[in-house]
């Protein structure tokens, strides 16, 4: 089967899907105040962790504290807080970087990013805040592309900092789309990222000057209406292949698309799905594909039964780049 729909979904939008860095364990939060562990293989949710208030990230809550789930013991605790909600977090250790926070061993690196405009560098073992960046404006989106730590703002600035020296960033750049960052997901080597935007585009960047003129942007998650007008949707979710380095988008209009960064060519596109995409995860391995398809509140409060979360198998063919010719 390509895809199946998980059992147990959150009763509420889902906000972030993240897979485990070793296996197919995968994790949601949601904005009815839970982060849910899954077993995808076997489709059975293993752990539910009840929270305070909804949860805008992966193991972040909206009550402003940063948030430690034990998936042995099924305990969370509160690392630290922010004086206004936590929107993004980050995991970095020594052997590589992670987004998922939840996660058995001893961390090295937890990163927050809050609509405080501040990262806060945090120890888990001890709960000591390590550290503060103060950033120019209210986080929007935050990841790690190796060392370095890509922070998305409002008013469309994007700072990046070396996590292994945060005495200043190590750059200071202004987004290459014209509106407001939505998402942002490192290249797996580390050399850059991808960064999308509420409106209907994509940006490919790097982050060392000397491979500035390779970016690029692109529009994507648009299409003609009966009248011939064109109507463009954010995009919401960014997530890279393992393997082939390639990378899929997810929009307000329901599509799951995946992209060849080095031709400039789109690899496929899904069947669409019945409400917005929020969220996109590859496993470790790249074989499966998690799509939140959640209703994001474009049209107003409404009932949204169609939220679900589903997972796709992968095949060659959605993400594999083609031969040059």
């Amino acid at each position: 089967m390509d895809k199946v729909e998980l059992a147990s979904p959150p009763q509420d939008g889902i906000t972030r899907v993240a897979f485990a860095p070793a296996s197919n364990d995968l994790l949601a939060s949601s904005w009815d105040k839970t982060v849910r562990l899954y077993d995808t293989d076997a489709n059975a949710m293993r752990h539910r962790f009840n929270l305070a208030a909804p949860v805008l990230d992966v193991a972040f809550a909206g009550n402003n504290s940063a948030v430690w789930l034990d998936l042995t013991t099924g305990q969370a605790r509160t690392v630290g807080a922010h004086e206004s909600g936590v929107r993004c977090v980050n995991y970095h250790a020594e052997s590589g970087m992670y987004s998922v926070i939840l996660h058995s061993d001893p961390l090295r690196m937890l990163l927050s990013g809050s609509w405080d405009s501040t990262v806060g560098i945090w120890d888990p073992r001890t709960n000591t805040r390590t550290g503060v960046l103060t950033q120019p404006s209210k986080i929007y989106a935050m990841t790690l592309a190796g060392n370095m730590l890509v922070v998305g703002t409002a008013s469309r600035n994007v700072w990046i900092w070396d996590v292994r020296n945060t005495q200043q960033p190590f750059a200071r750049r202004e987004s290459n789309l014209k509106y407001q960052t939505r998402a942002i997901a490192p290249m797996p080597n580390g050399d850059g990222y991808v960064m999308s935007s509420i409106e209907g585009r994509v940006a490919v960047e790097y982050i060392e000057e000397s491979k500035q003129a390779q970016k690029f942007a692109f529009k994507c998650h648009r299409h003609k209406d009966e009248q011939g007008q064109e109507v463009i949707h954010p995009v919401n979710a960014l997530a890279f292949h393992p393997g082939y380095g390639t990378f899929a988008t997810g929009g307000s209009d329901g599509f799951v698309n995946t992209w060849d960064g080095g031709n400039r060519k789109r690899l496929y596109q899904f069947q669409c799905y019945e409400t917005s995409i929020a969220s996109l995860a590859f496993s470790h391995d790249g074989s499966k594909l998690a799509v939140a398809a959640s209703y994001l509140m474009e049209q107003g409060p409404k009932d949204h039964p169609a939220d679900a979360i589903h997972i796709r198998t992968v095949q060659d063919k959605h993400v594999k780049p083609k031969e040059k010719k």
